[in-house]
């Protein structure tokens, strides 16, 4: 008699439930990072607003003469950012749009430290955090 070769019923049985195991938990941590990668994508669009608002404070001598108006930024649309304004004393607001889930709203807060600006960035309580970049948890 010739010795059997190859995987029984069972063993393939116990390898596909371990595999669909795995992609359970898999699945929705990768959804979450897509999700969190397009925010970004926000916060990177909101850099050229950062820099504007930090250039305007330099030229006008403090964070408090600084507005919309003078700082000269202007929002070009973006795939993942719905909008990108800045408002009085530099605070920028980021929305952005990462398709299925819910838009989140940054807000980007400049503080004058040791003569440079520091950047605090928050989000709205009952946000998602796990669709967050680490910057702004």
């Amino acid at each position: 008699m010739k010795p059997q070769k190859g995987f029984t019923l069972i063993e393939l049985m116990i390898v596909i439930a371990i595999l669909g195991i795995l992609i359970s938990i898999a699945l929705p941590a990768y959804l979450d990072y897509v999700t969190r990668t397009k925010n970004a994508e926000c916060l990177n669009v909101a850099a050229g607003a950062k820099i504007a608002v930090s250039e305007t404070a330099q030229d006008r001598g403090g964070i408090d003469m600084v507005t919309a108006t003078n700082t000269g930024y202007s929002f070009a649309a973006s795939s993942y950012c719905a909008s990108v304004d800045v408002g009085a004393s530099g605070v920028i607001t980021a929305v952005s749009s990462p398709g299925a889930s819910t838009p989140v709203t940054f807000t980007l807060r400049p503080s004058l430290e040791s003569g440079r600006l520091e950047w605090d960035c928050s989000v709205a309580s009952g946000t998602n955090l796990t669709l967050v970049p680490a910057e702004c948890r």
